[in-house]
């Protein structure tokens, strides 16, 4: 597990392109027959991916969370953006297809990650926080998602939301996870853009081709900075920063908060015209 430490406001006005990357975005996640977990000091958030081939990946706790196992004190979240797979927590397994949402509650032992097929495997997104109360192992079909559709095709960013964990949905201590699609022909998200002082979030892109990358704007309303993102990275968001982003072809990404409270409206409204 490697481990990533938070950027105030200000050392981040100073930083070079390679230094914002080293510090925000976050490459390399999947690779086949491994599991990859990144620890950041943000709300102590640990972000991964599983890609488990012939055998399964069992989802093992590091030095750095001092625990027995990797749920004894922490709760997940797990979205599939591969293909079949499973997820098996305590004895019981989780058939998983493509855009199936897992959460796993504090506790919860022997949790592992499984392909259906080791040529073509599942491709397991992990988000996990620390939880401080018990809530029940559940998965989520896509169909079983709260799907918002907000934006419009003039502005060029008509888009659905499905939110999977959340106070209406999937209950959780502190986890609020889904994802966000784009209509044909659109390609912002996030805008107009916001902050939320009271959680901080991570943002992974995915359903993208080689040949397209996402813009990936950050930074305080008069302080903007750019990422460029390709497919399946993600992005850190401290709790004092814009997350909205542009891509150049057909793009999803998943949405991922922990914090003081999960209200989704929880928002701190930045109009365009204030943006630098």
């Amino acid at each position: 597990m490697k481990t990533r430490y938070a950027i105030d406001p200000i050392r981040y006005q100073r930083m070079t392109t390679t230094e914002l990357r080293e510090s925000f975005l976050v490459p390399d996640l999947f690779q086949t027959g491994q599991l990859n977990l990144l620890y950041c000091e943000n709300e102590r958030a640990i972000v991964g991916a599983a890609v488990p081939a012939s055998d399964p990946l069992p989802l093992e706790a590091g030095k750095e969370i001092a625990a027995d196992f990797f749920c004894q004190r922490r709760e997940v979240g797990v979205l599939n953006v591969g293909a079949a797979g499973s997820v098996t927590v305590a004895g019981k397994t989780y058939a998983m297809s493509n855009r199936d949402c897992l959460y796993i509650g504090r506790g919860s032992q022997d949790v592992s990650f499984s392909s259906e097929d080791a040529e073509n495997p599942a491709r397991f997104y992990i988000l996990s926080y620390p939880a401080h109360a018990d809530y029940p192992t559940v998965q989520a079909k896509q169909a079983d998602a709260s799907p918002v559709h907000i934006g419009s095709a003039l502005e060029s960013n008509e888009r659905t939301i499905y939110k999977y964990i959340h106070p209406e949905g999937i209950k959780s201590c502190q986890l609020v996870m889904g994802f966000t699609e784009l209509e044909p022909g659109c390609i912002w998200n996030t805008m107009p853009c916001h902050t939320h002082a009271r959680r901080t979030e991570v943002y992974f892109y995915f359903d993208m081709t080689e040949a397209t990358s996402v813009f990936h704007f950050m930074g305080p309303a008069d302080e903007t900075r750019h990422l460029v993102v390709r497919n399946e990275e993600a992005v850190l968001s401290p709790l004092w920063s814009i997350h909205s982003g542009a891509g150049t072809g057909k793009y999803a990404f998943i949405w991922g908060m922990g914090g003081e409270n999960q209200r989704f409206d929880d928002m701190d409204h930045i109009g365009i015209q204030d943006l630098k």
